[in-house]
C-alpha cells in the first residue's frame, strides 16, 4: 500500500484516534484537524492542526500536502442547533471545496443512518428517503447534499453512513450502561427489548474506510450502509455486559410509552442525559442492510453487537481512572447522569 498522507477531521474524537491508528498501522501519514487537542499517546508521529472546520484558513493549513482527507467532524446531537448547521453544512462545504482547491484524490464523508429518520420499514438501504428527525438529523442530510454537489463537480467523495458505533475511546450515552454493570446493578431498558437495533464496532468502520480511500476511485465514489453483520435483539446484546461484569444482573424492560414521556419531560427541565433522537427510538428496530458495501467493497465486519460491547466495556473498566469524574457532550467523555443517578439505587 501506498505511503499516502491523510487529513482526518475531528481527529481528535473517539473515531478519529482510532481511524489514527489504524493508518499508522498501515504505513501511512495522518494529519488531524480539531478543535479539541490531540492528546494521545501517537501525538508525537501526527502533525496536528488546531483549528475549527468552519475556518478556511485552518481547513487549508490542515489541507496542505495531503492527498486524501476523511470528513468525521461534526457537531453531535447535544450541541445548540446554530453550532450543529454551521458545523455540520457550513463546514462540510468548507472542507470540500479546500479539498477540491488543492487537488486532493478524495474526501471520504462520514455521515449517519439518522438521515433515515425514523423508519417505516427495515433493513433500510441506501437509497432509501431521507428525512432527518431534529437538528441533527436535518443537517447530516443536507451535509449529504454538499458532498453530492461536490461529486458533480469531480471530487471523488465516498460517503459511509455508520450505525452507532463503539470500541476504544467510546464513552458517551454507552457510559451509562457500563457504570451501571461495573457497580454491579441492573439495567433499564425503554420498552421490551425485543426490537433489534443494530450498533458496530469502531474497527470494523475503520476497515470500511481504508477500503473507501484506498480502492479504484470509481468503485468507492457511492454511499454505503456500514453497521454489524450479527445482531440480536437489544435485550439480549446489552445483556452481554451484565455478563461480563459477573454479577448476575439483568437487563430490566419497562414500559416504552411512560418512561418516554417522563424522558421528555425530564429534558425539558435539563435533567436527563438522553436526547430525543435516543429515548425516541430506542424501543424500536433500526438497522441497515450492509449488502451493497459487503458486495462493492469486499468489506467483511469481524464484530457482532454483542463483541463491541463487551470489548468497548472492557476498555471502560480497564481506563475507568483516567475519566473519573469526567463528563460533557462528546462521545470521549461520560455524559451526565442528571437525575438517573439518582434511579441506579433501584437496579
Amino acid at each position: 500500500m501506498s505511503a499516502h498522507h491523510v487529513l482526518i477531521t475531528g481527529g481528535a474524537g473517539f473515531l478519529g484516534i482510532n481511524l489514527t491508528r489504524a493508518l499508522l498501522r498501515h504505513g501511512m501519514q495522518v494529519t488531524s484537524l480539531d478543535i479539541a487537542p490531540f492528546d494521545y499517546p501517537e501525538r508525537d508521529r501526527v502533525r496536528c492542526v488546531p483549528g475549527d472546520i468552519r475556518d478556511r484558513a485552518a481547513v487549508d493549513q490542515a489541507m496542505h500536502g495531503v492527498d486524501l482527507v476523511v470528513h468525521t467532524a461534526a457537531a453531535l446531537p447535544h450541541y445548540r442547533r446554530e453550532d450543529i448547521f454551521t458545523t455540520d453544512i457550513d463546514g462540510t462545504r468548507t472542507v470540500m471545496q479546500s479539498a477540491l482547491d488543492h487537488g486532493v484524490q478524495r474526501a471520504v464523508h462520514i455521515s449517519s443512518t439518522a438521515v433515515y429518520g425514523i423508519p417505516d420499514h427495515h433493513p433500510l438501504v441506501e437509497d432509501d428517503r431521507l428525512q432527518g428527525v431534529g437538528p441533527y438529523g436535518e443537517a447530516k442530510v443536507r451535509a449529504e447534499a454538499v458532498c453530492l454537489e461536490f461529486r458533480e463537480r469531480g471530487l471523488c467523495v465516498p460517503i459511509i453512513r455508520p450505525k452507532s458505533f463503539i470500541g476504544p475511546e467510546r464513552l458517551g450515552v454507552f457510559a451509562l450502561l457500563y457504570d451501571w454493570a461495573h457497580d454491579g446493578r441492573g439495567f433499564p431498558m425503554i420498552g421490551s427489548g425485543t426490537n433489534r437495533y443494530q450498533l458496530l464496532d469502531v474497527a470494523d468502520l475503520c476497515d470500511a474506510i481504508i477500503l473507501a480511500l484506498t480502492l479504484d476511485a470509481a468503485r468507492v465514489n457511492d454511499t454505503f450502509n456500514i453497521g454489524a453483520r450479527d445482531f440480536t435483539t437489544m435485550r439480549e446484546d446489552y445483556q452481554a455486559v451484565l455478563d461480563d461484569a459477573g454479577f448476575g444482573k439483568r437487563i430490566v424492560p419497562l414500559p416504552a410509552a411512560p418512561v418516554i414521556w417522563t424522558l421528555r419531560f425530564l429534558e425539558v427541565l435539563r435533567l436527563s442525559p438522553l436526547y430525543k433522537w435516543v429515548y425516541e427510538t430506542a424501543a424500536t428496530d433500526s438497522f441497515v442492510s450492509i449488502e451493497k458495501a459487503e458486495r462493492v467493497l469486499g468489506w467483511d465486519p469481524r464484530y457482532s453487537n454483542k463483541d463491541a460491547l463487551v470489548r468497548n466495556y472492557r476498555w471502560y473498566v480497564e481506563h475507568l481512572d483516567s475519566f473519573a469524574g469526567r463528563s460533557g457532550v462528546s462521545h470521549r467523555v461520560p455524559w451526565k447522569q442528571g437525575i438517573l443517578a439518582l434511579a441506579k439505587v433501584f437496579f
